[in-house]
């Protein structure tokens, strides 16, 4: 399996981060994907990535709560990394508009948003969004970007069964994680009513651990917990979750 969005270079992991990939390769989960925040996690970032060549790829962007005053410079900083000779990056991200905290750069976060999709088309990758308490106004922007059938994840998804069809319907996967084992979670129906090729398994650890784990650091090694929870709702076997999402991942980041 493959956890498509991770932050193991987090600090949460500075007592335990061998062992935490330990386990996430002992548990089947093989490749992590790490997204890009901005220019103070980048070098943690690449170390890690360093460090295990064989289980983790990398994306580069900015984070939209990382867009303040300063954006223009830390905008630069992923432009050049992202267009570089040597970058093997397998996705723009991670990347999009964040409301729930603040509405500040509303503005800046669009800007930022769209000149990071334009960098992704240019150059043929996907993107990894990550949206919250801002559908709405995604939706309103790739509408005016216009182009066509997307390629990228809306990572974390955390919008209701019809925006998870819309977003299908433009060409972009879902991205499950343990949120989906929360009691009440509208993320149970989505998991359950979009089709199974079009769902990427992620934790986002360290946040957001699945029962019986909640309120715990999250790690990569609970994905199967994660699928085994997609196959219950979908009444179809945890290897079919297994094969169906790698293959989409690969696909999707072209991973070897």
């Amino acid at each position: 399996m493959i956890d498509t969005h991770c932050h193991l270079y987090d600090e949460a992991f500075d007592g335990d981060r061998r062992e935490a990939v330990e386990r996430a390769v002992a548990a089947g989960v093989d490749t992590m994907l790490l997204p890009g925040i901005d220019s103070a996690s980048h070098d943690r970032q690449e170390t890690l990535a360093a460090a295990y060549p064989q289980h983790f790829r990398q994306m580069m962007g900015l984070h939209p709560t990382s867009v303040g005053e300063g954006f223009e410079t830390e905008l630069a900083i992923v432009k050049e990394k992202l267009f570089a000779p040597s970058a093997e990056y397998v996705g723009v991200g991670e990347i999009g508009l964040d409301l729930y905290w603040d509405k500040t750069f509303l503005e800046e976060q669009r800007e930022v948003l769209r000149r990071q999709m334009l960098w992704a088309r240019e150059l043929g990758l996907p993107v990894c969004l990550h949206v919250r308490k801002a559908y709405n106004e995604l939706f309103a922007l790739l509408r005016d970007l216009n182009f066509g059938t997307y390629s990228g994840v809306m990572h974390c998804f955390g919008g209701s069964v019809q925006e998870a069809h819309r977003a299908v319907e433009m060409g972009f996967h879902i991205g499950i994680g343990g949120v989906v084992t929360f009691k009440n979670a509208t993320l149970a129906a989505v998991a359950a009513a979009v089709p199974l090729e079009r769902i990427l398994l992620e934790t986002d650890a360290p946040y957001l651990a699945p029962v019986p784990y909640r309120g715990k650091r999250n790690e990569s090694a609970y994905i199967p917990v994660i699928a085994a929870k997609i196959a219950e709702l979908r009444n179809i076997s945890l290897d079919e979750v297994a094969q169906v999402t790698t293959a989409s991942a690969k696909s999707l980041f072209r991973l070897d």
